[in-house]
């Protein structure tokens, strides 16, 4: 009778040893497990490329949403959600969110009167930015005289593309015209501008080296070199500064 039940107990956990091991191997199967695919980056590709890429990993992409960026490729990738080297199942959907093709168009605003940060502040608030300043002798530095769009005035009102640059023509006073340097070593791109035009002076020209591979990389590249570099010594008003941006940390100073 011992010999019986202790029989049918091992029986009873071959049984289960068995069907545990055939669940298993089930879900492994209907779920594939440990069976992920590597979400590729498709940032920068036309929208039939990213499709074809998507295909040939086993997952699809949707077009769900779009921005203008006036510097990338029209009809271009500009995101995607999951991001790129996420794992996923098979056939999971990524959504994309393209560069439009039609820039938006929006309305110049009136800066005359306003001071320069005030004037920078409003161009971003319409989805403009500022391009140079251009000093000229006025009782207040800093005073905005005139606005300007690819060389010439442009008048209240007037559409234009959305992230356009925007001179500004503004005062310089006899006794007001100095400024200094700013260390922009180890800032990304929006930040150092913005610091440089903060500082009353021009950003002369930007450069990318070979790390730098595309539009989101050149978002996230730092500044490693600056020409002229930061000073406290008085500078004049309108100076000009080069910037020079990496995604290779080694290049940073330490």
């Amino acid at each position: 009778m011992g010999k019986w039940i202790l029989k049918n107990l091992i029986l009873a956990l071959v049984y289960i040893a068995v069907l545990i091991a055939g669940v298993t191997i089930g879900l492994a199967f209907f779920t594939n497990h440990n069976k992920e695919i590597e979400v590729p980056d498709f940032t920068t590709l036309s929208v039939k490329d990213a499709a074809q890429l998507a295909e040939s990993v086993g997952i699809r992409v949707e077009v769900t949403d779009s921005v203008y960026v006036r510097r990338m490729e029209r009809g271009a990738v500009f995101s995607q959600n999951p991001a790129a080297g996420s794992r996923v199942k098979k056939n999971r959907l990524i959504r994309l969110t393209t560069n439009a093709v039609n820039a938006k168009q929006v309305s110049m605003p009136n800066l005359v009167g306003y001071s320069m940060r005030q004037a920078k502040a409003e161009l971003s608030s319409k989805g403009l930015n500022l391009g140079k300043l251009i000093y000229v002798s006025d009782m207040a530095t800093n005073n905005v005289l005139k606005q300007q769009y690819r060389g010439k005035d442009i008048r209240t009102g007037t559409m234009i593309d959305s992230g356009s640059e925007v001179d500004l023509v503004v005062g310089l006073s006899d006794t007001d015209n100095q400024t200094r340097i700013p260390n922009v070593v180890g800032m990304k791109y929006n930040r150092a501008v913005d610091a440089v035009h903060d500082n009353s002076l021009n950003v002369a020209r930007t450069t990318f080296d070979d790390s730098v591979k595309n539009y989101n990389d050149s978002l996230n590249a730092v500044v490693f070199r600056q020409s002229p570099s930061a000073s406290s010594a008085p500078i004049g008003m309108g100076g000009e500064v080069s910037l020079f941006f990496t995604l290779d940390e080694s290049k940073l100073p330490q």
